[in-house]
């Protein structure tokens, strides 16, 4: 029996046609097969190898702290440095009224507990969220995503959920004095990197102070340098009263986030006690390794590249083919005129030794989210693989 026979019979699947390639090893902004074979990495694992794959400087960070010690207690009860350590550097590098970390071990989870956070603290139930916006798969995220075909076979899910319009200003009116916050993405990827207006994020923050909804931005995919700033909120001038945060935070291991004020947080600690625990959430492996990712996008100036990289893609993505290009930084979607189209290109990009994906809410668009780090020449060579199969 082969690898792919096991990995079908005894790893529960997603779906019926898994890419199902098996890696030996990755490295920087390159993935090997167990053939030897070389894939240009254009997803960088769905924005989470921000600074690549096994960078030295993470490993030597995740190595350092094996020598010292992994679990040991229930998050939030020992002082553990490296959750310290991080949580002091990520607040050094937010605006003051972010300044209280919890720690999850995903993003999913952080919406979950960020959720219970503003209800706690508000004393209210309503939540608002927007249509075709992806929050993660567990119960309370799932009631948050913005498609009814996601929802629907795992009815019923959380009451008092409005789905508003996304860049709509008359939706807006569905934030009421009842609405405990409204969650909401800074762009939405999934639906093929959807740019609001800023006349839209103004009226948004509007609407929340006036009827004191708290809002909860979801960086879960664009923070961490994706659109040309270390967080995205930057270049909308607002800060949310929660922001969350994964995927690249854990410098390529498994750590979400939720971040607010200690005033706000604080809730969480009593009536009832322990209002929000994990295990596993904040593990210190996990925390040295993303202190030591952060570290890097800042020593290394990679945001500050983030920009005139995407423009290389702009530039080089011309084919009467495609429909356009959408981009805020290195989260890209290039559209095509349908799914069977654009997954007939991934495969044969793929064959041809690029690797990229679909969007969730816009499989007729092509995945382009690469490391950071990734070279004018690897982004030349991806977009000549494309283009070879577009012809």
């Amino acid at each position: 029996m082969t690898q792919r026979h096991y990995f079908l019979q005894h790893v529960a699947q997603t779906s019926k046609a898994p890419i199902a390639i098996e890696i030996a090893r990755a490295e920087g902004c390159r993935l090997w097969d167990v053939n030897g074979k070389s894939y240009l990495d254009l997803i960088a694992g769905i924005s989470v190898a921000n600074t690549g794959h096994r960078h030295p400087k993470i490993l030597a960070a995740i190595e350092k702290q094996l020598q010292n010690y992994m679990h040991v207690m229930v998050y939030g009860e020992l002082i553990e440095s490296p959750q310290v350590h991080y949580a002091r550097a990520l607040v050094q590098n937010l605006p003051s009224n972010l300044n209280s970390v919890y720690f999850t071990n995903s993003g999913a989870e952080a919406v979950e507990g960020a959720m219970k956070l503003a209800k706690r603290f508000t004393g209210r139930t309503n939540i608002a969220s927007f249509d075709k916006s992806y929050h993660g798969s567990t119960q309370g995220a799932l009631s948050l995503m913005g498609d009814e075909y996601w929802r629907n076979a795992f009815r019923p899910l959380l009451p008092g959920i409005s789905h508003l319009e996304y860049d709509s200003v008359p939706d807006l009116d569905l934030i009421t004095p009842e609405t405990a916050c409204v969650v909401m993405e800074p762009v939405q990827a999934e639906r093929g990197v959807v740019i609001p207006s800023l006349t839209w994020i103004n009226a948004v923050q509007k609407r929340c102070k006036e009827t004191g909804a708290l809002l909860i931005l979801d960086e879960i995919q664009t923070g961490f340098g994706r659109t040309g700033s270390l967080w995205a909120f930057e270049q909308l001038g607002f800060v949310p009263d929660i922001l969350l945060l994964g995927k690249a935070l854990g410098g390529g291991l498994p750590l979400g986030a939720f971040i607010s004020d200690i005033n706000i947080m604080k809730v969480l600690t009593e009536n009832p006690v322990l209002g929000h625990i994990t295990t596993f959430g904040g593990h210190p492996i996990c925390c040295a390794a993303g202190l030591a990712g952060l570290e890097l996008l800042i020593e290394e100036k990679l945001v500050d590249h983030v920009e005139e990289k995407a423009q290389i893609f702009r530039k080089l993505l011309v084919h009467p083919r495609i429909k356009s290009v959408r981009s805020k930084g290195l989260l890209i979607a290039v559209e095509f005129s349908g799914f069977e189209e654009n997954k007939a290109i991934i495969d044969a990009c793929i064959e041809k030794g690029v690797f990229s994906d679909w969007f969730l809410f816009a499989p007729h668009c092509l995945r382009i989210a690469p490391p950071l780090n990734i070279s004018a020449e690897e982004i030349s060579e991806a977009c000549n693989v494309i283009l070879a199969c577009l012809s």
